[in-house]
Order: structure tokens, then sequence, then C-alpha cells
């Protein structure tokens, strides 16, 4: 059962999700503490395939722990098969989707990052995206 650290919660309401995947993150042992004290923000952060076909998270704010010195927005390798990344950047350069970074969670004793390939909504999206919704609900709540 996972154990949710954090999530990004614009990224429902900012992007169209295709499709999710799980992977793992490398990390220090004070941002390790810190996650498991939840300090940890995800509002701009977002993912990147570098030339070597590696997987980075970029502007993932985890919050120095104590008193160690420390970059809290450095770039953090994601941990996935390279077949797996290589059709994800396939994907990205098709499509013209962009990798974000949905939610960090514990599973057993492993820290897991959710990543997503979305599409960014224009304004008159969201819009509707918001009409459809409330539509649904109220049609629920007329049946219930």
């Amino acid at each position: 059962m996972p154990k949710l650290i954090a999530t990004n919660k614009f990224a429902k309401s900012d992007y169209e999700i295709e499709s999710t995947y799980e992977c793992g993150i490398s990390l220090l042992g004070w941002e390790v503490k810190s996650l498991r004290a939840k300090n940890v923000k995800m509002e701009n952060a977002f993912c990147s395939i570098s030339n070597g076909n590696e997987l980075w998270i970029n502007n993932l704010n985890i919050a120095q722990y104590m008193l160690v010195k420390c970059d809290p927005y450095r770039s953090r390798k994601l941990l996935m098969h390279k077949a797996e990344i290589l059709r994800l950047k396939t994907k990205q350069e098709r499509l013209g989707l962009i990798l974000i970074p949905l939610s960090i969670y514990w599973v057993q004793n492993h820290i897991k990052v959710e990543i997503a390939l979305a599409k960014k909504l224009k304004k008159f999206d969201k819009r509707e995206k918001i009409k459809e919704e409330e539509l649904k609900r109220k049609i629920k709540n007329e049946l219930y």
C-alpha cells in the first residue's frame, strides 16, 4: 500500500494527462529525511530527458533538513529502464507532450515518483473542463 508524500496540485487542472508511469528517484540522505517529514513542493517541477537518455526531474523543491548546506532545487535522476525512457522520448517528440511529476510516495522502503505525459491546456480548455465537471456533478446529484 503506497504512502503518499506529496502531490502536484496543479497538474490535473493545468494539463490533460495522456499516460502515467512509475519510476524511482536517486536521492541523498538528507533529502530522504526531509521527504519523511513531507517537506517537499512540486509546484514548478518538470521532467526532462538528457542526451545520454537519462531521465531527470528539475525544480523539485526538497526543503533543507536541519543545518545541512545544500541546493534544494538541484536536478535529481529518475530511475527507469532505458527502453521505457526511449519510448517516452519518442512519444514526447512525436506528440509534442510534456513530462510532469504527479506525486511522490513510499512503496515498502523505496521512494517512487509518478510521472505523466501531458498536454498543456489553454485557458478556454480549462473553462470547458470546469463546465463539464459541473454538469457531471449536477447530473449525479439529480440521479441520487
